[in-house]
């Protein structure tokens, strides 16, 4: 930035700002910073001039935008420390989350490991516990990696026999991650720290060395939000520096934005992924115990998701979604593995397929109505039972190696708190393993799935949770969570944060917007693109039906949702500025016309589509764009919250989106942004980043709703 650009910029961040009166706001007098705006700025697309007045604040790294966010989180801070039970919330969610929490376990050679946490320790712990023994022994302790317990472990990967492990770290919650190796005997390190990896998992091949993936780093402006465009796997052979690693498939020859390598469980072959968009893939495989054996390409485009599940000594397993939207099961020869000789092993059901093997069997995890169904098979095909569930909820896990004897499994629900299950292959029973030690009393509270009508007559299904006995007076404070979008499909799962609002009489709802995965692909592509207008009108009507119905009021109403969501929610405010109470906009997706041009955001195309491609989605895009649509209006009481180390939706949208809603708020609603530092999109944050967002969530929306919440520790019965 010029620095003139930023003289102007100081001088109007503190001396003119706009000022609301005590008696219309809640907590306090307020000023926002009268935000510069650039006259000059903008792009031109099919012959119309786009105004973009707040581009500057794309620019992460400078000292105007650090300015700027400085006095907006105070602004921010100043409000919600005036909230009378603010502390009080904060001590009841400390309490809340003081219970030991573990993972489910996973078996490797003698060992089985788990994530374990005493209760407010900012990072869970990775123990093990070798078979025979009673007491369990502490492997990676991730609080040690920095003292602000903001450096995350990112996910481990260990050889077959268990004596090597690879493990990644993000720091501040960082997508670029280091990649560290142990000896897993003797927990020191081998070799150099790995840097710079990016959207990857680690693949052993034998004891030799591994497989990866990454970009290059972005070598001009901020390395965080800089564009990544092509994705590259390597190969590590252990103890050489990573600048000797061999470039296995991906670069400028074969350019792709997301590339994975996955070795087999019998470590015969090498299965790479290639694709530009979030959907769709090429297959490749290679013959890795055969020194030079070429990469074969095996699905040659993209129009479709191909998954590869196992190989044995005969064939090999894959799940599609060609000819299948919903997805199905399919065989391969080892030596015709060429499409046209794939056979249907599993057929498609009515139910979307995520599909999962473990101890010599497939297991198929269908969504009925959102709602887990797990059936199991065997490699001829064959169905060898449904697996008996606790209840309506959320099934996962369901993988292990062939030899392994037992597996693990997770349930839960809105109602039913995580619990751990043990399961028997063979004879198909499940034990308890592990019960949840959160306060809270599933006797107490009911979830309840009902389908109400969107815009188009479309019927759309929502889970709604609340405490037995809920009178329909309109009343009740009621959250409304929504994502719809990149067939992500919303299960019930048992959030601890919601306790607060369910113990003081508010509702949680859930709806299973079009866009997301919870009826398979034709879902999926009916809010994309050119239909993107139907996910806000389901989310919309979702909030109609909540009021309608005596649910609640829209006074009492709140709206959340985070990155594809926290472009919803900035999509239904500016549409229907008077449609709830309360929004909490997350690290969303608000420009649409320029969130190709940051970090990996042009992958998200398949989507949304862009603004370059056509006139017609150019003005689709303009027509619903958050940035692009804000006009002097009353909009709810807002917190935009986003991070400064987001290198996925990079803050710059949050910052643009706040400062113009700033701008043009007419009613005395507040209007603030949270940027958190030492986080990023969301992964990796510690317990204590989590509960203080929490805190100000929670207070933001009881405060604007002119509730006090009772927020003293409950008993359980």
């Amino acid at each position: 930035m010029h620095k003139t650009l930023y003289s102007l910029l100081l001088i109007a961040l503190f001396p003119a700002c706009k000022s609301v009166n005590k008696a219309d706001a809640p907590a306090a007098d307020i000023s926002y910073p009268a935000t510069m705006r650039d006259t000059t700025a903008g792009d031109t697309y099919f012959g119309t001039k786009v105004p973009d007045p707040y581009r500057w604040l794309e620019n992460d790294t400078s000292l105007a935008t650090q300015d700027w966010v400085k006095v907006e989180n105070k602004v921010t801070r100043d409000y919600l420390g005036k909230i009378p039970f603010r502390e009080d919330l904060r001590a009841r969610l400390n309490s809340l989350w003081n219970f030991e929490k573990f993972s489910s376990p996973f078996r490797v050679a003698k060992y089985i490991y788990f994530y374990k946490n005493t209760g407010l320790q900012n990072q869970s712990v990775l123990y093990r516990q070798a078979d025979g023994e009673r007491e369990a022994e502490l492997f990676l302790d991730p609080n040690t990696f920095s003292i602000t317990g903001t450096t995350s472990l990112a996910g481990i990967d260990f050889t077959q026999d268990g004596s090597l492990a690879a493990y990644q770290i993000s720091e501040g919650g960082s997508d670029w991650r280091k990649v560290i190796v142990l000896d897993a005997v003797t927990k020191k390190q081998i070799g150099d720290t790995l840097r710079d990896v990016k959207f990857s998992g680690l693949s052993w091949k034998g004891h030799e060395g591994f497989y990866y993936s990454s970009y290059d780093k972005p070598k001009e402006g901020s390395q965080l939000s800089g564009k990544t465009q092509i994705h590259k796997l390597f190969y590590h052979k252990l103890n050489t520096p990573q600048s000797s690693d061999v470039l296995v498939f991906g670069g400028s020859a074969q350019p792709f934005r997301y590339v994975g390598g996955q070795v087999s469980e019998n470590e015969h072959w090498l299965i790479i992924t290639a694709g530009n968009s979030t959907y769709g893939n090429e297959l490749m495989l290679q013959d890795i115990s055969k020194p030079g054996a070429p990469i074969k390409t095996i699905v040659g485009n993209e129009k479709n998701n191909i998954g590869f599940l196992d190989a044995d000594d005969t064939h090999f397993y894959f799940q599609s979604d060609v000819d299948a939207p919903n997805g199905k099961i399919m065989i391969a020869d080892i030596s015709a593995p060429e499409t046209s000789h794939w056979k249907e092993l599993i057929p498609e059901q009515p139910q979307p397929l995520s599909a999962s093997t473990a101890s010599g069997y497939i297991f198929c995890t269908y969504l009925k109505d959102a709602i887990s169904l797990v059936l199991q098979y065997d490699y001829s095909g064959k169905k060898i039972r449904e697996i008996t569930l606790p209840g309506p909820g959320s099934a996962n896990g369901f993988y292990a190696r062939r030899t392994d004897k037992q597996l693990f499994y997770t349930f839960t629900s809105y109602i039913y708190p995580t619990t751990i299950f043990q399961f028997d292959p063979a004879t198909g029973s499940s034990t308890v393993f592990k019960k949840s030690g959160v306060q809270f009393n599933p006797d107490d509270y009911e979830s309840k799935q009902v389908f109400y009508t969107s815009k188009d007559g479309t019927k759309i299904p929502m889970l709604i949770t609340s405490k037995k006995g809920m009178k329909r007076d309109g009343k009740n404070p009621t959250l409304l969570y929504g994502y719809g979008g990149f067939s992500v499909s919303l299960t019930p799962y048992f959030w601890t944060g919601a306790v607060v609002l369910l113990e003081n009489g508010g509702i949680y709802a859930v709806p299973n917007l079009r866009g997301g995965g919870e009826y398979g692909e034709k879902w999926h592509e009916a809010g994309i693109k050119m239909k993107k207008q139907n996910v806000f009108d389901d989310f919309k009507a979702a909030a109609k039906y909540l009021v309608d119905s005596g649910y609640t009021s829209r006074e009492k109403l709140a709206i959340e949702g985070g990155s594809n969501g926290g472009l919803l929610i900035g999509a239904c405010i500016t549409q229907d500025p008077g449609m709830a109470k309360v929004a909490f906009p997350a690290v969303g997706v608000m420009d649409m016309l320029r969130y190709n041009k940051f970090t990996a955001g042009a992958g998200w195309s398949f989507d949304y589509g862009t603004g370059e491609e056509s006139k017609e989605m150019f003005e689709y895009l303009k027509g619903y764009s958050p940035v692009h649509n804000i006009k002097e209006a009353e909009y709810p009481a807002t917190m935009v919250t986003t991070a400064d180390h987001d290198d996925r939706v990079v803050p710059a949208h949050s910052f643009k989106f706040a400062a113009a809603l700033q701008a043009n708020q007419k009613g005395t609603n507040p209007v603030l942004i949270r940027v958190e530092t030492k986080a990023g999109h969301g992964a990796g944050m510690s317990t204590q980043q989590v509960i203080d967002e929490l805190t100000d969530q929670w207070s933001f929306m009881f405060y604007n709703m002119g509730i006090t919440p009772d927020v003293k520790k409950k008993s359980l019965n």
